[in-house]
């Protein structure tokens, strides 16, 4: 293995390390612990693509079907989703979030905005551009 390789697989070990660390603790910043990590996903997948089955809603967050209802019954006895029949398909329901849900979200990012906010104060000007020129980089490779 060359010196390059090397380096690389070195730098794919630490990074995988500090991005699971870094994303542990960024997940530990939550509002309502009641509502599992599993149902956050699911109301931001709604939040983001709007009203969809739960089929639909399985596909995009890649669970079988029946593991997306038990999802979607725990959300609605919450308060936090409704089902309403499907316009065109007698045998569906489209789920959409209620007011609860979307407050829920806001107040979610804005509770681990804040707490990445006051640990990027704490580093040097020079520290935060190189962590900007990061999460550029960090966004490519997760598009690629």
């Amino acid at each position: 293995m060359g010196r390059t390789t090397l380096d690389t697989a070195v730098l794919a070990h630490d990074l995988r390390l500090a991005v699971m660390r870094f994303s542990r603790r960024l997940r530990n910043q939550r509002v309502d612990t009641s509502v599992t990590l599993t149902h956050l996903a699911a109301l931001s997948t709604l939040k983001r693509h709007g009203p969809m089955s739960p089929g639909e809603l399985a596909g995009h967050e890649r669970v079988q079907p029946p593991s997306m209802t038990r999802v979607v019954v725990a959300l609605e006895s919450k308060g936090l989703v409704t089902r309403t029949p499907h316009p065109t398909d007698g045998r569906q329901v489209v789920i959409d979030l209620t007011p609860a849900a979307e407050e829920l979200l806001v107040e979610e990012v804005r509770a681990r905005e804040a707490w990445l906010t006051g640990q990027l104060q704490q580093l040097t000007a020079e520290e935060r551009s190189t962590l900007r020129e990061a999460s550029t980089i960090m966004d490519k490779l997760a598009s690629g």
